[in-house]
């Protein structure tokens, strides 16, 4: 059903393509990278993953919306995505949780949306030419100074807009181990999963020091994931760099994957439209499984880059091959592109919490 009392809007790519349809959510202009998910289910999740800062969220799926939103399914406690667009919005949603609408959810949020455009037909746009700088704009507009605005913006290094400003301390019932997480765009779900396996855990700024990081004793640091380009993050490189040589035990999952890839040599490449939604297939070069990932990401390692004797692939994207996860062979750490959290997507890997848990115990 299309909102029927909705204003024309459009979005406007950097390109020069426009796609007519009507404004969803908040009114207003929206500059950003738009980028698509295939996610069928998790709108509410996707919405507030911070790794989406920045970002105009394109949904391959048609119709979204259809079972409402609630209090519960927020990925952090913010809408982290610049824009929105999905083809069909649903008015009448039903589910025993539902507690409101998406219309009423994005409007509340300041969230700028577009429906009613062949979301398909955009996707395709993506796919052949790449991610690009794009607007939502309401009503008329002059298309040559928007295009203008488009290609000089630059959303730059955004981790600081969505990590934590100070350190934040949680405990866990019975808790065995203290865990660091330092903040690059942390989802909620890390820090639950933490916590239900024992674990204090205290989150430190993407601008904390390893001297700061380690004051807090900690027995092994998470390095979270997050919006932008890993390699922007100089100052979380040059911390994980120092955390290295401390010989911790470091799990890091999507940007954290490659940041820690970046403090130990490597070097990263841009995907032409990244890895997004929550049926990413990923090969475990470790038990020849492939497991269903959850993954939000434009960048990648590139694993041929790292110094010899470093490292070894344990996993490999399947559909393009790209490096997935890494087990470090000089330090006690591993990292994987995809996240193992199970708040939205599938939950068969959830055993990597559990290995570094076990790293951390032999650690002690």
């Amino acid at each position: 059903m299309i909102l029927e009392n909705s204003k024309k809007a459009s979005l406007v790519l950097a390109d020069g393509t426009v796609f007519e349809g009507k404004s969803l959510g908040a009114e207003g202009k929206v500059i950003g990278e738009v980028v698509f998910t295939t996610s069928m289910v998790g709108y509410q999740e996707t919405l507030t993953d911070p790794a989406y800062c920045g970002q105009i969220i394109v949904q391959t799926f048609p119709l979204i919306g259809n079972y409402g939103v609630n209090s519960a399914d927020d990925a952090a406690a913010y809408n982290a995505a610049a824009g929105y667009v999905v083809r069909e919005c649903c008015e009448d949603p039903s589910n025993f949780r539902c507690e409101g609408k998406l219309e009423d959810y994005l409007v509340k949020n300041g969230t700028v949306g577009l429906c009613d455009i062949d979301t398909r037909s955009l996707t395709r746009v993506i796919r052949e030419k790449g991610v690009m700088n794009g607007a939502i704009v309401c009503g008329d507009f002059d298309k040559e100074a928007l295009l203008k605005e488009i290609n000089a913006f630059d959303a730059g290094c955004v981790t600081a807009k969505v990590s934590v400003k100070e350190k934040q301390s949680f405990a866990a019932e019975n808790g065995k181990y203290n865990v660091a997480v330092l903040d690059l765009g942390m989802k909620n779900e890390l820090k639950d999963q933490l916590l239900k396996r024992g674990c204090n855990v205290t989150v430190m700024p993407c601008g904390a020091t390893a001297e700061q990081v380690l004051a807090e004793s900690p027995d092994g640091v998470i390095i979270s994931g997050g919006p932008g380009d890993p390699a922007a993050d100089t100052a979380a490189i040059e911390t994980v760099k120092a955390l290295i040589e401390k010989k911790l035990p470091i799990y890091a999952v999507c940007k954290g994957h490659q940041v820690l890839a970046v403090a130990n040599g490597a070097k990263i490449t841009k995907l032409k439209y990244g890895h997004r939604g929550a049926s990413q297939p990923v090969k475990s070069l470790e038990n020849g499984k492939t497991y269903i990932t959850a993954q939000n990401t434009g960048y990648a390692v590139e694993f041929d880059t790292m110094p010899a004797g470093a490292a070894e692939l344990t996993h490999i994207n399947g559909n393009d091959k790209v490096c997935e996860g890494i087990r470090y062979l000089n330090i006690p750490a591993f990292s994987t592109q995809f996240s193992p959290d199970t708040s939205g997507s599938p939950h068969d890997t959830g055993y990597l919490y559990d290995r570094f848990i076990k790293m951390m115990e032999e650690n002690k």
